[in-house]
């Protein structure tokens, strides 16, 4: 596991506040509403990091469930979302036994390197969306929209900051992983800043595999174009199906 979500945890709220994801949610929710929720609908998110989506998308359901591998990110989201159930798992063989009207997974699902990683967690999300229910899954990149890139950050707290700087590159063309890179240097009080290197290894797959896959799991998948030019895929679990997931929940 990345440093990022273990033994950094605790930085997470200046590297990526919950401000920042403003107008990201208000697109999410945008598309959600108008592929239509169903009534006191629920939430899963699968892989919620600290918990910075929620935030902001929690106001359209009724009841939302928090999932994620890292312990250390789990405790992040719970002192931001302390209304929402919070439970550790791997999205690959998370099974709660119970569906959900919609099953959310932002970029946590970048970490899928293989297809069969890609299919388990596909599964997942299937399994767990009541039947006529949606997914809404957001890679940062599918092969045909990717771009290496750098980009830097990060903010004060009370007592410590934090700024990064973090590289994006595929040294592979011909595999299904890039790497991402990052920088940090850490300061706490008024003494002088640490510097950690974390490295990312991330899941990069043809539009084609990932539909192939989402149909293969059961959905009905369509591509929509977010304002940052990555590929959401929204996929509906149809009203009738022969695969049997949890009661609605």
């Amino acid at each position: 596991m990345p440093k990022l979500y273990a033994e950094l945890g605790a930085w997470w709220p200046l590297l990526s506040p919950p401000d920042e994801y403003v107008e990201e949610a208000a697109f999410f929710r945008g598309v959600l509403k108008e592929k239509g929720l169903p009534p006191a609908p629920a939430l899963l998110e699968l892989g919620c990091g600290g918990g910075s989506n929620a935030v902001h998308l929690k106001t359209l359901f009724d009841r939302v469930t928090l999932t994620d591998l890292s312990p250390q990110m789990l405790e992040v989201s719970r002192a931001l979302n302390p209304d929402c159930e919070h439970l550790e798992g791997d999205m690959r063989t998370l099974r709660l036994g119970r569906a959900f009207g919609v099953v959310f997974v932002h970029d946590a699902i970048d970490y899928m390197t293989t297809l069969d990683d890609l299919r388990r967690a596909l599964e997942t999300a299937f399994v767990h969306c009541a039947p006529g229910g949606l997914a809404l899954l957001v890679p940062d990149h599918v092969r045909e929209t990717f771009r290496p890139g750098t980009e830097h950050g990060g903010t004060d707290g009370d007592g410590r900051a934090l700024r990064y700087l973090e590289w994006t590159y595929d040294p592979d063309e011909e595999d299904t992983t890039y790497t991402v890179e990052y920088a940090y240097l850490l300061r706490e009080g008024n003494g002088p800043a640490r510097v950690e290197h974390d490295r990312h290894l991330c899941g990069l797959f043809p539009r084609a595999e990932w539909l192939r896959l989402l149909r293969e799991a059961g959905f009905e998948p369509e591509i929509v174009g977010d304002p940052h030019g990555r590929d959401v895929f929204v996929a509906r679990r149809p009203a009738r199906s022969r695969r049997v997931a949890g009661p609605p929940a």
